[in-house]
């Protein structure tokens, strides 16, 4: 390790160092004959041997050397490896276009509810009213948000949201007697548009951003034909900067017979300031486990539901849940739908947690959410003008985009100061992306954070800032308080270690 940062780390504002233990593998842990579990005795006949169960190809081989334990000890193992990770509740996340932001634990107490969690999904419509008007009511707040004409709360993800959009998207056209071939997207795009659009059966035009970092209505124009089924864009964008065109883009598209579709990843910046719907917008989806405060990371799991237009309204996935005579349903009978996006009704639990935000806020509370969202991003945005460039410098709502330009001059890249910011006891920002900023640092606040939280964000990037100029060395040797440093994680991805074998252990 490197001394002199160390002594450079002995600040009030760095992540104390607290009880951290060396924990070993689980191969290396325990001893024959132990188990964490009791089971009583089987009272049925035992088959003579496993072959006789199942086929010989689908019964693994057995592990060599396979860890014995007792429940003490397996416990102890995973607690101890859940206090190297940094979490929500511990600190701040700074993770542009993610809403990393801190989840209310009276969401997760209603979804524990056992009327919900017992509730067994095959049960009928007439004895599931309570969980129906559930998400009867949530989908007509997210159709209040956003101004959009009907909401369908089956897609499991933002990704997922996504897809039936532009499924929706194919289905309308082809039912206007002429498929088109083409979708234009901005510079700045989500890396899941142009899949999606592709997974449709779509070429991708990419429309390069204006000196503003804004999509272009003349370049719009130009390109913009009968062959074009659809203009996917985000509003905010990924620069958190508004469209300020946006009337202009919605209007060349929708002349030539087009559909735009808004990726709903930063509607965290909006709702309740504005509704998407009067920007002409026919599509879009919310990121429940980010704008509404789900859990969010770690694989999941999500929730993305899909609003549309009028016209659009035929083409929902099914079923749909409609409410008539007192009673809520669930109609199947949806001869134009693009079928079924997941098993069932989506991911009930986050529409559960998703609704109990959104009542708990109510309507003053989610433009509350809007504006001190933006007001945090604005805040850290102007306190570190001077330190960090700012490649687009317009007005920005939610997060701001600096990127390692100054830095760069000493050889200190935004990576180093991604790795350095953890000493200082933050999670990095989102790095590198949007593309269209060489060496982006994209920082997204929340509206969670307090200023006393900020305030510290904000002077450890002065500190690595002023490292940067002063000690450039020092950046290659961090992060140092983590457990783990610096992986190798091109190599990592590139040949993973699936199974453990005892030749592997000085590697791991």
């Amino acid at each position: 390790m490197n001394k002199p940062l160390r002594q450079s780390l002995n600040d009030s504002s760095i992540a104390k160092r607290g009880l951290v233990f060396n924990e070993p593998l689980l191969f290396e842990m325990g001893s024959p004959g132990r188990q964490a579990y009791s089971l009583p005795k089987c009272d049925v006949p035992e088959e003579l041997a496993l072959e006789t169960i199942l086929p010989a190809a689908e019964i693994r081989d057995p592990i060599e050397n396979f860890p014995e334990l007792t429940e003490l000890d397996v416990v102890r193992h995973f607690t101890r490896l859940s206090q190297w990770n940094f979490s929500i509740d511990t600190n701040f996340y700074p993770l542009g276009s993610c809403t990393m932001k801190y989840n209310p634990k009276v969401n997760n107490a209603t979804a524990s509810l056992p009327g919900f969690t017992q509730h067994h999904p095959y049960t009928p419509d007439s004895l599931s009213q309570g969980s129906l008007q559930l998400m009867f009511e949530l989908q007509e707040y997210l159709k209040e948000i956003s101004g959009m004409h009907s909401v369908s709360l089956q897609p499991a993800a933002g990704a997922h949201g996504e897809l039936a959009g532009m499924l929706m998207i194919h289905a309308y056209h082809s039912a206007q007697g002429k498929q088109r071939k083409k979708v234009i997207l901005p510079d700045s795009a989500h890396g899941t548009n142009p899949a999606t659009a592709t997974l449709c059966g779509y070429s991708v035009i990419q429309i390069p951003s204006d000196e503003r970092g804004l999509i272009d209505p003349n370049k719009l124009e130009s390109i913009m034909d009968e062959e074009t089924a659809a203009v996917m864009l985000t509003n905010p964008n990924t620069l958190g900067m508004f469209e300020t065109d946006i009337l202009k883009v919605t209007q060349i598209v929708h002349k030539k017979g087009g559909l735009v579709y808004c990726d709903g990843a930063n509607l965290n910046a909006i709702m309740g300031k504005t509704k998407v719907s009067t920007m002409g917008i026919d599509v879009l989806h919310f990121n429940l486990h980010k704008t509404f405060s789900t859990p969010h990371g770690g694989g999941g799991p999500g929730a993305g539901p899909v609003g549309v237009i009028n016209k659009l309204e035929p083409f929902l996935p099914k079923p749909i849940i409609e409410h008539s005579g007192g009673q809520y349903t669930l109609n199947h009978d949806r001869h134009s739908s693009i079928g079924k996006m997941k098993a069932f009704y989506g991911n009930f639990g986050i529409l559960v947690r998703a609704y109990t935000y959104i009542r708990s806020l109510g309507p003053d509370g989610i433009k509350k959410v809007a504006e001190m969202a933006v007001l945090n991003a604005n805040y850290i945005k102007f306190s570190l003008g001077e330190q960090y460039h700012l490649p687009y410098d317009g007005p920005s709502l939610h997060e701001c985009v600096f990127n390692d330009q100054h830095q760069l001059k000493n050889k200190v890249s935004t990576q180093d100061i991604a790795k350095m910011l953890i000493d200082y006891g933050f999670h990095p920002p989102t790095v590198y992306f949007p593309l269209i900023v060489k060496g982006a640092l994209m920082i997204e606040p929340t509206e969670t954070e307090s200023k006393e939280t900020l305030d510290e964000f904000i002077k450890a990037m002065k500190k690595i800032a002023e490292l940067a100029e002063t000690k450039p060395e020092v950046f290659h040797d961090s992060p140092q308080i983590p457990v783990v440093s610096r992986p190798d994680e091109i190599k990592a991805a590139r040949n993973p270690k699936l199974r453990w074998q005892p030749t592997c252990l000085a590697s791991t």
